[in-house]
């Protein structure tokens, strides 16, 4: 086959680095790509939000399959767009339909879709710039701390959690009187907050059966001890500790059963990954939103645990055969820890030359932002690599990582040192 792989960061190159190794996979192609896809795949310079270019792509190059890695196309709709033309209808792609999207790209529709099929979520409201003074009021009914989500795509960046409320009221009105976060704060959800540790359910459907991945657990904040501004993802580990069998039962029954049939029953078509984020409140899991696509960093984690052929799994999926496929699991821990830009999650600098790679023994490199500039691999965004490693614990497998990343410098690399600290 032909694979066709959308986007540029550690998530994809953990993508092409696992479909790589598929006998199923004649020929790998990533859009655009990153300096570590370009070992092992063909980058191609094509916006994946350019729809039109990759039409032109896949017909050229006679095109399998395209698997959607970064949410943006999904919510546009590229699933659907193959489906409507002609020339690309047996080209399989994974990832939803544009409806099935909004489970992430409307923070509204995905409250509205968990209250619809009763799955545990926190109680909510949603407002826009009309409703403002009926946001502020819903504010004062709320115990601190106070949850602001934009209802849009905001890059991981649109929620706020803030204790004071007259600091609340005046979010919800840069959100939405003064966007904040662009069009994405133009409707603001607001959330009861939960207290519990959050972790990370992924599963791949193919619209009516469905298996579920091996769990994760991110890191948001820039800051070790989970402080400071909220970033893409600082690192990752899976599975995770606290997640036992009596939690997985619940999540499986109350939560993944209960969405894909909810996606059956509202008619929409979803063929691809559902990420769960979830937070244990006392032993309960309740759903704080959906993406659908995998997460970045979680990707770099999972997939690696995964010793299935991914190919084939995504094959189940395309014919809706997936409850037919195998899913072989890695018993052995995963940890990958990021390594960003000085600077990051604000203004950083780019274009710092990366060295110590090659230097690199019993861990994985995951490429997310770089490229390739003569000779050298430079840094090329915020989140510049993920070292991934593997372990009998997440702590023997976070400690590998670190031992590696010492070998490894770019100017003002920065990461925190602390990934797994709340699970000991």
């Amino acid at each position: 086959m032909k694979i066709l792989i959308l986007g540029s960061g550690g998530r994809e190159h953990a993508f092409a680095w696992k479909i790589h190794q598929s006998t199923k996979c004649q020929k790998l192609f990533v859009a655009p790509g990153n300096a570590g896809t370009a070992k092992i795949a063909y980058n191609v310079a094509i916006d994946p939000t350019n729809f039109d270019a990759l039409k032109a792509f896949c017909i050229q190059e006679t095109i399998d399959m395209v698997i959607v890695g970064p949410e943006d196309p999904l919510v546009l709709g590229i699933f659907d767009f193959f489906k409507a033309t002609p020339a690309l209808k047996g080209i399989s792609v994974i990832g939803p339909s544009k409806n099935g999207a909004q489970l992430e790209g409307s923070k509204e529709f995905a409250k509205k879709f968990l209250v619809k099929h009763k799955i545990p979520t926190a109680a909510y409201g949603s407002f826009t710039k009309e409703s403002i003074e009926d946001g502020l009021s819903f504010l004062e009914t709320l115990q601190p701390p106070y949850v602001l989500k934009a209802d849009g795509l905001a890059a991981g960046k649109g929620v706020l959690i803030l204790h004071n409320l007259d600091e609340a009221k005046t979010e919800l009105q840069n959100m939405l009187l003064h966007s904040k976060f662009g069009i994405a704060s133009s409707k603001v959800v607001i959330e009861e907050f939960l207290d519990g540790i959050e972790l990370s359910c992924f599963v791949l459907t193919d619209g009516k059966n469905y298996k579920i991945l091996p769990t994760a657990k991110d890191y948001k904040r820039i800051g070790e001890g989970d402080t400071g501004l909220n970033t893409g993802g600082m690192g990752a580990i899976s599975p995770v500790p606290f997640a036992n069998p009596i939690l997985l039962e619940k999540i499986e029954t109350r939560i993944v059963k209960p969405t894909i049939e909810g996606l059956q029953k509202d008619g929409i078509e979803y063929n691809g990954f559902v990420f769960i984020g979830l937070i244990n409140v006392k032993g309960e899991p309740i759903v704080i939103e959906y993406n659908v696509r995998m997460g970045d960093p979680e990707t770099e984690v999972v997939l690696p645990r995964i010793k299935s052929d991914l190919v084939a799994l995504f094959q189940a999926v395309s014919n809706k055969t997936l409850d037919k496929a195998s899913l072989e699991i890695d018993e052995r821990c995963a940890a990958t820890i990021m390594l960003v830009s000085g600077g990051y999650p604000e203004k950083y600098d780019k274009n710092k030359t990366i060295l110590g790679l090659e230097k690199i023994e019993d861990s994985l490199v995951f490429h997310a932002g770089t490229k390739i500039e003569g000779k050298d691999i430079i840094s090329n965004g915020g989140r510049v690599l993920a070292i991934t490693s593997f372990g009998a614990s997440y702590v023997e497998a976070t400690k590998k990582s670190y031992q590696n990343i010492v070998k490894l410098h770019f100017d003002k690399m920065y990461y925190r040192k602390d990934i797994g600290f709340d699970l000991s």
